[in-house]
């Protein structure tokens, strides 16, 4: 052989073994989370919540499992979103843009088959609420493979994953769908919601049966579900798990431990970051103390077996929805004969239903308030804000009027951010002809992102704000100071070991030119960057002037 031949040959090797070696580096990439720069803080964590069904549709295609094809109220069928379609979402950025660092998904446990009529029209569990197996995904929201994907491009972006838990109820009982066996559930009385009692040891509306979570009596499996998994091919392996489980624990073959065992499964095989927790003040407080501690196991399970793809030394993280809590009643919630404390009961979190009736004071009303009550009563701990949900009929802002004053007052506000999806884009939450719940739970309104000038100044709006506090732990869980009432200017500081974090904010600010004073948050001199119009600016006698068209100021020290 020639030399000249040699010399190509072992260039072309050279060149394949250096685009081999690009595409393992390229196949890590994707498999390597996100090294933050800034410690990702669930206090002052800005979270998106999206019913799965209704979000984005991978292949613009309704599929129809398990004989789904009766005729529905106005959208009370599947739509066609997936947990594929998320992803995409995820892929393209539209999270990151929008500042979001952790997303909650409603359930996406299998469903009951058949429908029911809730007098609103006939109603299929798109919503992810009425389990029939806690122990496979519904092929209506996607496949196991399908969240495993999701969570590991979530996590590559730093975005955490919470799914929804539901303890307290299986889906309502049809011609395809039996009830659980009377060892388990209870189908009577209905709730009256004067005592403790009255709201636990009931069902919360006619055929939703409700879950004997006070029960401390084995139970055997319903036979329904052993027929299904002997079906499906995967009875022994489920059997199998449930023996080690109850073996490692040492709990009763109780319902509630089951349907924990089956929960966090989900963790140690798919490594989601929290739970919402559904209905939590309709059972026994002691089911979420049970459930954290296993929820805690299993994380640290899913970090021993996958150390490459921990994001950081968070712990697993808990939400809970007790109905009517607000922030006011601090650790407690009064059933009027009795109060819980679901802090110290399982939860690092609790559902704000208060503060939809608080965003109608001003800024600093709001801001001093929930300052004052998470840096002290609630220290260690936090609440989920929120202006429009799934399943509350009186949002802040239900004809979608006053889409910038909603962002702004939810975004800078301490405590989690819940943006429901379409807060952003002025999504309708009146829907002609859809009743009930229905109305809040339309698709996402991609076409207008797209095409709608207004839908896109809001959305850029929510987009400045919510990297704004994404960047910047201290909105959410810092200290808030005022520092001048005209115009409206603020600072927020927040210190963690080693890590601190200021910021100055300025609202309803003049046009053009504006004096903005930073109090002693920035030291003379330091170079600020103002993250709404981009401008720079220095610190001189104790202020820096910004010139720009807008009327807000989110000042950031320039790195």
């Amino acid at each position: 052989m020639n030399s000249t031949y040699m010399k190509k040959q072992t260039i072309t090797l050279t060149l394949a073994l250096s685009t081999l070696l690009v595409g393992m580096t390229n196949a890590q990439k994707k498999e390597t989370p996100k090294k933050e720069t800034t410690p990702f803080v669930w206090e002052g964590a800005n979270l998106y919540f999206l019913l799965t069904d209704r979000f984005n549709d991978d292949n613009n295609k309704k599929e129809i499992y398990f004989d789904r094809t009766k005729t529905t109220g106005k959208i009370r069928g599947f739509e066609g979103g997936t947990i594929k379609g998320i992803t995409k979402k995820i892929e393209e950025g539209y999270f990151e843009k929008l500042g979001i660092n952790a997303i909650w998904l409603t359930p996406i446990v299998e469903q009951i088959h058949d429908g029911v009529d809730e007098g609103t029209g006939l109603s299929y569990g798109f919503h992810g609420y009425w389990a029939k197996d806690w122990t496979a995904l519904d092929p209506n929201f996607g496949t196991k493979k399908d969240l495993a994907d999701l969570v590991t491009k979530a996590h590559a972006k730093g975005i955490r994953i919470v799914l929804d838990g539901v303890i307290n109820h299986t889906g309502p009982v049809t011609a395809n769908d039996p009830v659980w066996p009377s060892e388990w559930v209870r189908t009577s009385p209905q709730c009256d919601y004067k005592t403790f009692e009255g709201t636990t040891a009931c069902t919360l509306v006619a055929n939703l049966p409700d879950v004997k979570t006070e029960s401390e009596k084995e139970v055997a499996l319903p036979p329904f579900l052993i027929e299904k998994w002997k079906k499906e091919g995967r009875y022994e392996k489920e059997m199998a798990s449930l023996d080690a489980f109850f073996k490692r624990t040492g709990y009763p073959r109780a319902p509630k431990y089951y349907i924990i065992k089956w929960l966090t499964d989900y963790i140690v095989e798919f490594g989601i970051d929290g739970y919402r927790a559904d209905t939590v003040k309709h059972t026994d407080e002691k089911v979420w103390a049970a459930f954290q501690k296993e929820c805690n196991y299993a994380f640290e399970v899913w970090k021993k077996n996958n150390p490459s793809k921990v994001l950081d030394n968070n712990s697993f993280y808990t939400i809970a929805e007790v109905y009517n809590y607000g922030i006011s009643g601090g650790q407690d919630f009064d059933f009027g004969d009795k109060k819980i404390n679901y802090f110290q009961n399982g939860f690092n979190n609790m559902i704000n239903f208060e503060f939809k009736w608080d965003a109608q004071k001003d800024y600093e009303f709001i801001f001093s308030k929930y300052s004052s009550k998470l840096n002290n009563e609630l220290q260690g701990f936090s609440v989920l804000n929120y202006l429009s949900s799934h399943d509350d009929s009186s949002p802040f802002d239900a004809k979608r009027e006053k889409t910038i004053e909603s962002g702004t007052k939810l975004l800078l506000s301490p405590g989690i951010s819940q943006v429901y999806y379409g807060d952003e884009s002025a999504r309708s939450l009146a829907i002609e002809g859809a009743k009930g719940d229905a109305t809040l739970r339309s698709f996402m309104n991609w076409k207008a992102i797209k095409t709608n000038p207004e839908t896109q100044k809001t959305l850029a709006h929510w987009q400045k704000l919510g990297q704004f506090r994404k960047n910047h732990p201290a909105i959410g869980a810092g200290v808030h100071k005022q520092i001048a009432a005209t115009p409206y200017t603020f600072s927020r500081y927040f210190s963690n070991g080693n890590f601190t974090d200021q910021v100055v904010i300025a609202l309803d600010v003049n046009l053009g030119t504006k004096e903005i004073p930073v109090g002693t948050i920035f030291a003379e001199g330091t170079l600020l960057r103002d993250a709404y119009s981009n401008q720079e600016a220095k610190v001189t006698n104790g202020k820096v002037t910004i010139n720009s068209n807008f009327t807000f100021v989110l000042l950031e020290a320039k790195k």
